[in-house]
């Protein structure tokens, strides 16, 4: 059962513009795998706005592989995984965007939002965005790089699985009235959580 945090960073306000992957494996409550990589976007429009929250220009991404590629690359990690992302509603929609674009198939997994289930076991933080985490469980980062946001999910859902005394991130779910959410081919289901 792997179980992988993942963040995307567009390169303009369509969700089918992935300009970079981040992603990180948790395996025995730690991290213990990182990787990231630079997506040339189908359509080669980069807005000055999202160039100014994660710095990734044009000329960075033009010997970057495509969507495809990049993300064939991970497809046996992928499969039947446990994937987190910090707002996930974002990160799955760009994937599955993404994936529209190019005509391909959704894999299949299952996935929790981190903001969600900060929300559920940390109710006293003012925010729940992924700087606050970080700051609430001393660690430092560079925001709006994939990599590191990735990282940095996956040891937010580390400090949560402990926080609840539950053996496994996969298991934070059941403990606080989660669904999660499910991409398959030909769909999704969105994560969500039952309210009080």
């Amino acid at each position: 059962m792997k179980t992988i945090a993942i963040d995307f960073e567009t390169a303009n306000e369509q969700r089918g513009s992935a300009c970079s992957v981040g992603l990180a494996w948790i395996e025995d409550s730690r991290v213990v795998r990182v990787e990231e990589r630079l997506i040339r976007p189908k359509d080669m429009r980069f807005s000055s706005f999202n160039i100014a929250i994660h710095g990734i220009r044009p000329e960075h991404v033009e010997d970057s592989g495509e969507f495809p590629e990049v993300m064939d690359e991970f497809a046996d990690d992928f499969r039947g995984a446990t994937m987190i992302a910090h707002n996930a509603s974002f990160d799955f929609s760009v994937w599955r965007s993404c994936l529209d674009l190019y005509r391909q198939s959704y894999p299949e997994l299952s996935y929790l939002c981190s903001v969600k289930m900060a929300q559920k076991v940390w109710p006293h933080l003012g925010s729940h965005k992924l700087n606050i985490l970080a700051s609430h469980l001393g660690l430092t980062f560079k925001h709006h790089n994939a990599a590191e946001d990735a990282a940095i999910c996956a040891e937010a859902a580390i400090a949560m699985a402990e926080s609840l005394r539950v053996l496994h991130v996969r298991d934070i779910p059941v403990t606080i009235g989660m669904r999660a959410g499910r991409l398959f081919d030909g769909g999704y289901d969105a994560c969500t959580c039952r309210k009080k």
